[in-house]
């Protein structure tokens, strides 16, 4: 069905095109047959030969086309002067002015229409690099993770906006924020570039997720004294290499867990449900950060961060788009779906349900940890758990013991 449909508009457009590029000679040829056909006092159509050159140039925007088009309606006053009003040579030579007008000003047209064109596309490319160096594109694996990224910008033809993810490895494992600037488009670019930069200097260098949540505000601070009152909601994860999950939310919604794919069943539920810190910029961190969420997923499992934006947005009805239930889906319809496809599916319905436009910013992002679990991962979290936690680790209890109390 779907190459049908394919088919028939490649072919509404290819008869649309010839149509359009047949207008000149069709509109040369009426003029020639209602100015045989209308008696010498009635309306003379002849002037309307100046519009050819300019419909050959809407239709193509080709110099060729311009040229033929101009030329067919030039070679029409010669059968004009042997009949009617046109016998007279001061008559034809008017309406042969009229077309050379009309042909030179179609010519600068598209001349200028060229070089903008050259600009425009200069333009984007030089755009589409900047930003993705600033929103750059995630690897498919990393440190045994699979991870897929999307985003959709509410600007039309704006790779970035309001919304910002990364996904670092670094000695104290792998560490991804998620993060939604107050505002959307172009404007909130600036604040994405600030606290991207902040996270990936300081995800390498800050040994607690709390000391990495603080230097996150120091660097919007500094933004802030630049552009004015900003603030950004931010979901920091960092993941162990025991494979324990610790997580830090600014205002940012906690990510949805999808686990049960093997078992026949699907399950899309939260992380947790603490209240969040507020969001960065908005008011100080508090001198003492709450305990971090943590949690240790089975391998398998899914985590699917997201910002606001994509469950805010709404159809032509008002409703708003069902996140959870769309994933659900996608769990139920493909056992263990790839992160890509989990995050291209949610994608996909997203736009399905707005129509192709968003009002808002939308990220989207999976992970799912790969890596086999093995024996002397479980002792080294056994002996973990028998020395207990290490003094100032804000990464909490084990796996191990974390897992027990889940359960």
């Amino acid at each position: 069905m779907r190459e049908s449909r394919t088919g028939g508009g490649a072919t509404d457009c290819t008869a649309g095109r010839m149509l359009l590029l047949a207008a000149p000679g069709l509109l040369v040829l009426g003029v020639l047959l209602w100015e045989w056909r209308v008696p010498d006092e009635g309306a003379h159509l002849a002037p309307l030969l100046a519009a050819a050159p300019a419909v050959g140039a809407a239709a193509t925007g080709r110099s060729s086309a311009l040229l033929a088009s101009g030329a067919c309606a030039l070679l029409a006053l010669g059968p004009l002067g042997l009949t009617g009003p046109y016998e007279d040579v001061a008559a034809r030579a008017g309406v042969c002015l009229a077309i050379l007008s009309v042909l030179a000003a179609a010519q600068l047209g598209i001349v200028r229409r060229k070089r903008l064109t050259r600009e425009l596309s200069r333009a984007r490319e030089v755009a589409t690099v900047t930003q993705e160096a600033l929103l750059r594109p995630l690897p498919p694996r990393l440190e045994g993770y699979s991870l897929a990224a999307g985003h959709l910008s509410a600007v039309d033809g704006a790779l970035v906006g309001g919304d910002l993810y990364d996904v670092v490895s670094t000695p104290y494992g792998v560490r991804v924020i998620m993060g939604d600037v107050r505002g959307h488009g172009l404007e909130a670019v600036g604040t994405v570039a600030a606290v991207l930069g902040s996270f990936r200097e300081a995800a390498y260098d800050e040994p607690r997720l709390g000391g990495l949540l603080r230097r996150l505000e120091r660097g919007l601070v500094r933004q802030q004294a630049d552009t004015g009152e900003e603030f950004v909601t931010v979901l920091l994860l960092e993941l162990g290499p025991d494979g324990l999950v610790t997580a830090h939310s600014c205002g940012h919604p906690w990510p949805y867990r999808l686990s049960g794919q093997e078992r026949g069943y699907a399950r899309v539920e939260p992380v947790g449900e603490a209240e969040p810190l507020p969001p960065l910029g908005l008011f100080p961190l508090p001198p003492r950060l709450p305990e971090p969420l943590r949690l240790c997923p089975e391998p398998g499992e899914v985590l699917f961060l997201y910002t606001d934006g994509a469950e805010d947005a709404r159809n032509t009805d008002g409703d708003c788009f069902a996140l959870r239930e769309t994933l659900g889906v996608l769990l139920a319809r493909r056992p263990a779906p790839a992160p890509a496809e989990l995050v291209d599916g949610a994608r996909s319905a997203l736009l399905r349900h707005t129509g192709g436009a968003v009002g808002d910013d939308v990220a989207l992002l999976a992970l799912r940890d790969e890596r086999a679990r093995v024996p002397a991962q479980a002792a080294a979290g056994a002996e973990a758990d028998a020395r207990g936690p290490r003094p100032g680790d804000d990464r909490g209890p084990s796996r191990k013991s974390v897992s027990a109390e889940a359960r």
